[in-house]
């Protein structure tokens, strides 16, 4: 059995799929879920996910393998603050964050010389559903997940997060936290960005009821992630504030350079813009299936 307790903080999306999987696979004797809300540790029981629930942190954390935290980023420093004196020697503790520094800097004022017992982690996979109804074992199944340990991080440490992970049926990668956030910032964060953007510009013209009644599956497909929780992306925008300017900026000349074409006729330039992009993404999911396979 790779994890005698798993205790986890947050029971949604992402800490619920990582629960389902691992007890799929035999690999979690007992999952204890934190979470304030006593009516959703209610639904995480009922469906399976935790195998006891609590509101109080010290009874959720004491006697547990591994502590994730699954929760929003903007809640990080302070539930960190929280379980500092609650881990005992043989624990570890690891998250789930879409950005990896603010995380970091957290957990260092934090717990100190007990860093090196923390495991930054970042799985790639996900829906726009939120909630523990919504989890599913097969969530990270061939998905990406990525690790950024520090150089004090012990190696024992970050071979049993790797190795929980890849029970989920995840393939794991190890990079730099500043290089995650620069990479994420571009492929994750901006085009969350620009989902919301787009429905809320067009909820606002005096036209919305008829530009959504003519709304295709392509408007559809593209906004899919505008459903996603406001509040967790509220936090991502507040910690990977730089590296979401810098790929809004980039984003933004490139967006000019398209209207100076629309505007000037230059259909040699459209079409060369159209022709890369198709090209990319066809590459980009080529890849994709090949590694599903």
């Amino acid at each position: 059995m790779l994890i005698k307790r798993l205790c986890l903080i947050g029971v949604g999306l992402i800490g619920g799929s990582l629960a389902l999987a691992l007890k799929r696979a035999g690999a979690c004797s007992h999952v204890a879920g934190f979470d304030q809300d006593a009516s959703t540790l209610s639904e995480a029981l009922e469906l399976g996910i935790i195998d006891s629930g609590h509101t109080s942190l010290t009874q959720a954390v004491a006697a547990s393998d591994i502590v994730l935290l699954a929760t929003p980023l903007g809640a990080m420093p302070a539930l960190l603050q929280q379980v500092a004196p609650l881990l005992t020697p043989g624990m570890l503790i690891t998250d789930v964050g879409s950005a990896k520094q603010c995380v970091i800097d957290a957990a260092r004022k934090s717990l100190g010389s007990g860093i090196r017992i923390f495991v930054p982690g970042h799985p790639i996979a996900g829906t726009e559903k939120s909630g523990p109804r919504h989890a599913f074992p097969e969530l990270f199944a061939g998905r990406m997940v990525i690790l950024t340990p520090l150089p004090e991080t012990d190696a024992t440490a970050v071979a049993r997060v790797q190795a929980l992970w890849e029970a989920a049926g995840a393939s794991v990668q190890l990079l730099d936290a500043a290089h995650h956030d620069r990479v994420l910032a571009a492929t994750s964060h901006l085009p969350h960005m620009l989902a919301y953007a787009l429905v809320d510009c067009l909820a606002r013209m005096d036209e919305r009821e008829e530009i959504f009644r003519f709304a295709a599956g392509g408007f559809a497909d593209f906004t899919r992630i505008a459903s996603s929780s406001p509040e967790m992306w509220h936090d991502v925008c507040a910690a990977n504030r730089d590296h979401l300017l810098a790929a809004l900026d980039r984003f933004e000349q490139h967006l000019r350079q398209i209207r100076i074409a629309v505007e000037q006729g230059d259909s040699g330039e459209l079409l060369a813009i159209f022709r890369r992009a198709r090209a990319a993404r066809d590459r980009l999911m080529s890849r994709r299936r090949a590694a599903d396979e």
